[in-house]
């Protein structure tokens, strides 16, 4: 049987009609949000300096007591939109990953056509620019943090790649059924976050409730699972987002006749820092 090839949930926005039920499954608690993916409708977009024909969905941003290290955006450019000056703060290292359409990046004079399932890592401090040179709309991930710098080590370069460029690395003991596909070396002690796709087969599970350090954002692509999150079962589907603060329990299993996928993000290779201030 041929591999079915990756699919990504891309939000369309528009607005639920009068008639529907206002009870929906979106949650935020003190460890944990889930926003669903009927949440992302036109009239919570944002709109970001210097960037044309583009409106962007915030799914996380630094809140104090809360999740504190990045903010994720996905982002829909209509055809022609773009951004000569997309990133306005020069300490913020981004990461962008395409679920639909194409997406021209920019920089170092080099330019890349990034198509879904592609994916760019660009460091702080950076000039990159993206159009979208299409006849249809394109829409993307962005996520952005703050870069730790470590003396002696120096800044990650740039990288483009691809979810289909990359084989995914099975977990130990689970015959492939739970696996994860890492943009970022994880012996790269340069990199202070790492980005993946994580791929469970319907049936499989974290089979334990994590308890870590590290922050989390998860977007589904696809499938549909049941995420425990704190001493509570959540069932989530593609287009939901999961945003975790440091040390929430967590752990799922994969529903549905379909591979469950989510890109997530986690904090990593840097001391605790010690000043609250």
């Amino acid at each position: 049987m041929t591999e079915s090839p990756p699919r990504y949930f891309a939000p369309t926005g528009g607005l639920p009609p009068q008639t529907q039920l206002m009870t929906d499954r979106a949650i935020f608690t003190e460890a944990y949000a889930v926003i669903p993916r009927g949440v992302f409708s036109d009239i919570v977009t944002s709109a970001l300096p210097f960037w044309q024909g583009a409106r962007f969905w915030v799914l996380a941003r630094p809140l104090s007591g809360f999740a504190e290290t990045f903010s994720q955006y996905i982002g829909e450019l209509a055809p022609g939109g773009g951004s000569t000056r997309p990133e306005s703060d020069p300490r913020a290292e981004t990461a962008l990953f395409l679920v639909e359409g194409a997406l021209h990046l920019s920089y170092d004079g080099e330019t890349h056509c990034l198509e879904a399932g592609g994916f760019a890592y660009l460091p702080a401090g950076l000039d990159w620019t993206v159009e979208n040179r299409g006849a249809l709309r394109c829409c993307f991930h962005w996520i952005r943090k703050r870069y730790s710098a470590v003396e002696g080590l120096d800044a990650p370069a740039p990288f483009v790649t691809s979810d289909q460029a990359i084989t995914p690395s099975p977990m130990p003991e689970t015959e492939g059924r739970w696996a994860t596909t890492r943009f970022m070396d994880p012996a790269d002690m340069r990199h202070d976050m790492h980005v993946t796709i994580v791929t469970l087969q319907p049936g499989a599970c974290i089979p334990f409730a994590e308890t870590h350090v590290m922050e989390h954002g998860l977007y589904v692509l696809q499938g549909k699972g049941v995420y425990h999150l704190n001493q509570r079962w959540v069932e989530v589907e593609a287009g939901d987002f999961m945003w975790l603060r440091a040390f929430c329990p967590q752990a799922c299993y994969a529903g549905g006749p379909e591979p469950f996928r989510y890109l997530l993000y986690k904090d990593v290779n840097r001391h605790a820092a010690l000043d609250l201030g």
